[in-house]
């Protein structure tokens, strides 16, 4: 017995985690790691890790959880879920407020006079309908609805309300937090990418995979100048000496996805921002890391360089600095010729057969740099710059027709991409839009007469209607197409009215034309028309505005890529042009609602919004606002002429000052301004001016 206990000491309680030390060299005190988890059981954990909730687990309480580690799963705790917090008890609130009001609205739509709609949507209640089906019930309903007489004023007013309080610019009702953990949000990004090696501005994984995952969400499809499959595996690999990433293309895209505006609502963290709050610093970090690299490597050529080029062009062209925009793009067309994609030289990267990757690359960035193009140049009234491109286009039917696109992120439906089939016939209407800018918007065209500038006018938009009658019917808007689908249509009807809106005072309708006459229409020796393009250009515009309210109730105006904003703006000045101009139309005042709400997201935007609206209240029909019961008080303070009310839209004319800088800005001018008065202040203020072409001819 001696023997047995000389063998075994006593057992003694551990030291207290208070006092015990480490030991040299990094060691815990004995009996420690076998301490560890008998400890934690008697704490008191104050809550779960939403795993643990989920799978009904007993948590550690500390992130990462030691489930979560065992598992290898991400550890997320969400302390709006804590009953006890003050968070939940204002959450709480607010969806009770929330709640409160949508009833309200719902009792005030169902007294309306016009009970047919009130009944279905009592139907669909009666059904088991959840709150998302009913508001998306609300949005078709008021689609159906908006413009027809037979609907009251009440009852419209009812509509507008709901659609107001339940927030259709995002996914969930208004009271959602809009600043929570970027890591929540990653748990169902799209694209998963790494940070290292790529950025020296953060190395945390999930902000970087969320930006690239918003930026090929919503801007990337609508010009597609990259590969994005090509591009995301090259950018997993980490191989910066890659022809198909670069530190230099990573940074720019990064930056363009804090401009965009998507980033308003989704990305308010503190990561994305240099100054928290400021949406004028979002990317300002990014930004200044793909300009210095863009600086180390200024001749280089290659597809990302270009690619990285084309992203910083689409930045400087909303945020208008330093006049830029035209100089990236001039930059990406010199390099897209050195490299052989246009131009006369012929595309040949290198000795032999190229991979695959290089194949489909190289086209998609030929035929994007083409559609930029001609976007931009066939926006503001010039002549493009390529005449053809070297490359076939990319085929990849199989692999991204089958795919679906995803809203992220939004928890809305995901609806079939039809990537392919948009970029094939994006390219076509490309084509179309070269021939336009090369053969009406010439600079000093004075050989041709009048009559073949009327005839050339008319043979392109028979080939613009050819092409928009033969657009595939999964395009159609009923069947709720992606975004870039209904941005591709809003593009046909702006060319349309940059056909007829330029250089065409003067022309009158032929005898023979099909289309009603107009009895404004003057006698003279003026060309003949078969076409009224009074009517043809206003009903482009109204179909801007139908596609602007589809694109609205479907994703949200804030998300929209930049090109509606000058879709939009384009169809108001145009209805601003018409002698019958009423500003109490349905479509102006749905249009310049979407105005307002997009215009917020760059200093461009308010610049553009501050002319329009004082070209509307040059307009002096600020009478019939004071007397319409239709329109909120915001908008008649917006357009009534004789307010003297101080508002913020009022802060928008400090962009302007940009104008008087330079004489070939032309100055700002006060008061109504011609559609192409508007145009060319739209370009000064976005891309500055072109330094290859010279000055237009001025009305």
């Amino acid at each position: 017995m001696s023997d047995f206990g000389t063998q075994h000491r006593q057992l003694a309680p551990g030291p207290s985690p208070a006092k015990s030390e480490k030991l040299p060299g990094g060691d815990s005190p004995p009996g420690e790691s076998f301490r560890t988890a008998s400890d934690a059981s008697k704490k008191r954990v104050s809550m779960a890790c939403l795993a643990c909730k989920k799978s009904k687990r007993k948590c550690s309480g500390v992130p990462p959880c030691d489930n979560c580690r065992a598992f290898n799963r991400q550890c997320i705790f969400d302390e709006t879920l804590d009953q006890r917090r003050r968070v939940a008890a204002k959450r709480t609130a607010d969806e009770l407020s929330y709640h409160r009001d949508m009833l309200n609205d719902l009792l005030k739509l169902m007294r309306a006079e016009d009970q047919t709609y009130a009944l279905r949507l009592l139907e669909i209640i009666r059904h088991d309908a959840t709150a998302e089906e009913i508001r998306t019930y609300i949005d078709e309903m008021l689609s159906q609805i908006e413009g027809r007489s037979k609907v009251s004023d009440v009852a419209e007013r009812q509509l507008q309300e709901v659609r107001r309080v339940i927030d259709v610019e995002g996914a969930g009702p208004s009271f959602r937090p809009k600043v929570m953990d970027i890591h929540y949000l990653c748990n169902e990004v799209p694209y998963r990418v790494p940070a290292k090696p790529w950025t020296t501005v953060t190395a945390d994984a999930d902000l970087v995979s969320h930006l690239v995952s918003l930026y090929f969400t919503w801007d990337y499809p609508f010009h597609a100048f990259l590969d994005r499959d090509v591009f995301l595996d090259h950018m997993r690999k980490g191989n910066i000496n890659s022809d198909f990433c670069s530190p230099f293309l990573v940074n720019a895209l990064l930056t363009s996805a804090c401009l965009n505006v998507s980033i308003q609502h989704f990305s308010d963290y503190l990561e994305a921002y240099v100054e928290p709050g400021d949406i004028v610093t979002k990317g300002a970090d990014f930004l200044a890391e793909a300009e210095r690299l863009r600086e180390e490597e200024p001749t280089k050529l290659s597809l990302a360089y270009l690619q990285g080029t084309l992203l910083l062009y689409e930045r400087y062209s909303i945020s208008g600095d330093d006049d830029l925009g035209y100089r990236m793009l001039h930059q990406a067309i010199w390099t897209g010729e050195s490299l052989g994609l246009i131009g006369p030289r012929v595309f040949a990267p290198s000795l032999g057969q190229i991979s695959d990757d290089m194949d489909i690359s190289a086209k998609r960035t030929a035929w994007g740099l083409f559609h930029i193009d001609t976007v931009v140049h066939a926006d503001f009234l010039r002549p493009s710059l390529i005449d053809k491109v070297n490359l076939g286009r990319p085929n990849r039917y199989v692999t991204e027709d089958s795919s679906v696109w995803f809203p992220y992120p939004s928890h809305r439906a995901a609806r079939p991409s039809c990537l392919s089939q948009y970029f094939s016939e994006s390219c076509n209407l490309c084509e179309i839009a070269r021939d336009i800018s090369q053969r009406l918007f010439t600079i000093n065209d004075n050989a041709a007469s009048m009559q073949h500038k009327w005839q050339a006018k008319e043979t392109l938009y028979e080939r613009l209607r050819g092409w928009y009658t033969g657009l595939p019917d999964t395009f159609d808007p009923h069947r709720r197409p992606p975004p870039y689908i209904i941005l591709l249509r809003m593009r046909f009807h702006t060319l349309v009215i940059n056909i007829f809106s330029y250089g065409t005072k003067g022309t009158v309708s032929s005898p023979d034309s099909e289309a009603p006459k107009t009895p404004e229409s003057p006698p003279g020796l003026s060309p003949l028309s078969k076409y009224n393009t009074f009517d043809i250009v206003q009903n482009a515009a109204h179909a801007i505005a139908s596609l602007t309210s589809l694109h609205r109730r479907e994703f949200g105006i804030s998300r929209a890529h930049h090109f509606a904003m000058y879709a939009i703006n384009l169809a108001l000045f145009t209805m601003l042009e018409s002698e019958s101009f009423d500003i109490l139309d349905s479509d102006f005042l749905a249009l310049a609602s979407a105005f307002s709400s997009i215009a917020n997201r760059s200093h461009l935007g308010r610049s553009l919004f501050h002319m329009f609206r004082q070209s509307v209240r040059a307009k002096g029909q600020g009478r019939h606002l004071r007397e319409s019961h239709v329109v909120s008080d915001d908008l008649k303070d917006m357009f009534d002429e004789e307010s003297t009310l101080s508002s913020p839209w009022d802060d928008y004319a400090k962009g302007l000052q940009k104008l008087e800088m330079d004489e070939r800005y032309h100055g700002i001018m006060e008061g109504e301004r011609s559609l192409s008065e508007m145009l060319d202040r739209y370009e000064s203020l976005s891309l500055g001016k072109d330094e290859i072409a010279p000055e237009r001819p001025r009305s």
